[in-house]
């Protein structure tokens, strides 16, 4: 069953999972994901005998890190990020790239966008402050370097 997009309508960003193709599962418990951004890094030519503008040529795309932030889950329900993440920063350095699909749900939970994130690798692991005088939800944020993004159509 296929959704259809309504395109009269803006499209919603709070309902979206992660997930690792073909891992075990999907993680749909983050708060917010961030970095799905590119941009082309640019070269200025400046021609000779040319004094009124410089030519400004793309030189290679570039993509920030990839921020994953949730409230942090107890470690029996370990999903399978929190796993490759633990792998990777754990007593032995063991650094493995997956990709990542990022899937943006309609109301019925079926997905109606979906990025695929190339070549990931967990770059930075961190875990809120604890701090006895907040009543707040303690958040885990996942940082991860990747090559590059694609748009996939659903």
């Amino acid at each position: 069953m296929s959704a259809t997009v309504d395109y009269s309508y803006q499209t919603v960003g709070f309902h979206f999972r992660v997930s690792i193709p073909d891992g075990e599962g999907v993680d749909a418990r983050f708060q917010s994901v961030a970095g799905l951004e590119v941009q082309f890094d640019t070269e200025n030519i400046k021609e000779g005998g040319e004094n009124r503008f410089e030519h400004v040529l793309p030189v290679r795309k570039k993509y920030p890190d990839l921020v994953l932030k949730r409230g942090l889950v107890s470690p029996s329900g370990l999903s399978e990020l929190t796993k490759w993440f633990n792998e990777t920063f754990g007593e032995t350095i063991s650094i493995k790239t997956k990709n990542l699909d990022i899937e943006l749900l309609n109301e019925n939970h079926e997905p109606i966008m979906k990025w695929r994130v190339i070549h990931a690798w967990p770059k930075n692991w961190k875990i809120g402050e604890l701090n006895a005088e907040k009543s707040e939800v303690l958040i885990e944020t996942l940082e991860l370097n990747y090559n590059r993004f694609v748009f996939e159509k659903v």
